[in-house]
């Protein structure tokens, strides 16, 4: 890793008042995180959501590299693997979402971009049966080789973890902190067992605080890490329905389990249910059946990769951003594709002549390859 470049990407995340969206239009214009630091001023008010302030700010604002230094060398000193959004190794999901964070800090083994991710989330103050859900929805998910996602919380979170491990899955934990600690601390043991079997992922560097304002940002990444959300219990209102609202933003697939009638804790999931926010789930099998995870779409998808060798090389390029998900929106392909709306909608009727796309209600696009 080129560690002079990557003390620029991380000195990019430090720039007051740019965000993941609009530092991600720097690079693609500069060409990279040093070069934005090279840029002059008056070409950098040129490139879409800068503007005359904010490039005054880039070009005066060169001290926060000192602070990006000192971060270099924490994650040398604790082997903190940094993704940034253009590194092959950045979890390639969350590509599809367009405010997803410039730069990851991870710690674990676990491989972000494995073939099947499922998000589970839920009450921090859950019953026991929200607790036996969790237990027997991981023990029957045992040799499917998910990747088990959750935010290192008490309640669902936690036991989702806690069973995801007991069950020989592996599992990683979105923070809302600097990896320097873990919150609660009362998770720390259970960490430690995370970063062996899964790992922590955070988007803040060290001596960030798990301060409230930093659990949007979490749960946009445990939304966008994943293929298929699941919320074991909620009460109407609460930080796995903002969870889940996100997820459902980003095409994801969620799915809620139903609680008794009149339960405040089951106010939630019943009402993602009745809403059509959530697919409505009662075991592992249910999930594994709506996600297609099953034998023959393995199979399905070996005979597919033939289809596009006789593709053109744009057309090819848009069925690859399926890669990861069968059915994306028209913004979702055209980032992907870093392509222009028009080009992609031309590929995209082609596609369809061909049998490859069917094209869905609200400009969303399934694979059919």
């Amino acid at each position: 890793m080129d560690q002079k470049e990557l003390l620029y990407q991380i000195g990019l995340t430090l720039l007051p008042n740019v965000g993941d969206v609009n530092a991600k239009n720097l690079v693609s214009y500069c060409g990279s995180a040093s070069e934005v630091f090279k840029t002059k001023e008056k070409l950098l008010q040129k490139i879409p959501g800068i503007g005359e302030i904010n490039a005054k700010r880039i070009v005066s604002n060169k001290n926060v590299l000192t602070r990006a230094e000192e971060e270099l060398e924490f994650i040398a000193k604790y082997n903190i693997k940094p993704l940034f959004f253009t590194d092959e190794e950045y979890p390639q999901r969350l590509k599809f979402c367009n405010d997803s964070p410039v730069l990851l800090y991870y710690k674990g083994n676990a491989n972000l971009n494995t073939e099947k991710i499922v998000a589970i989330v839920g009450t921090r103050k859950p019953d026991e049966y929200g607790i036996d859900i969790t237990n027997k929805l991981l023990a029957d998910l045992a040799g499917s080789g998910i990747l088990v996602v959750s935010g290192l919380a008490y309640g669902i979170d936690v036991h989702a973890h806690k069973y995801a491990l007991d069950n020989n899955l592996q599992t990683v934990g979105v923070v809302a902190h600097g990896l320097d600690r873990v919150y609660p601390g009362s998770h720390t043991a259970l960490a430690k067992k995370m970063i062996k079997h899964g790992g922590l992922l955070t988007d803040f560097m060290s001596e960030t605080n798990p301060d409230a304002v930093n659990f949007p940002k979490r749960n946009r990444i445990v939304a966008g890490l994943c293929d298929a959300l699941v919320v074991v219990q909620s009460k109407r209102e609460g930080g796995s329905l903002i969870t889940a609202t996100i997820a459902h933003s980003y095409n994801k697939d969620v799915f809620a389990f139903p609680g008794e009638a009149g339960s405040v804790l089951s106010e939630g999931c019943n009402g993602l249910i009745k809403r059509n926010r959530a697919g409505l789930i009662e075991s592992a099998a249910d999930l594994l059946d709506a996600m297609n995870w099953m034998q023959q779409e393995k199979k399905s998808k070996k005979k597919q990769v033939p289809l596009l060798i006789s593709l053109s090389e744009d057309e090819q390029k848009i069925a690859q951003t399926f890669k990861q998900k069968k059915q994306l929106s028209l913004d979702e392909i055209c980032y992907a594709s870093e392509m222009s709306v028009s080009a992609v909608s031309t590929l995209l009727l082609q596609l369809e002549f061909s049998n490859l796309i069917k094209s869905k209600p609200g400009k969303v696009y399934e694979f059919l390859g």
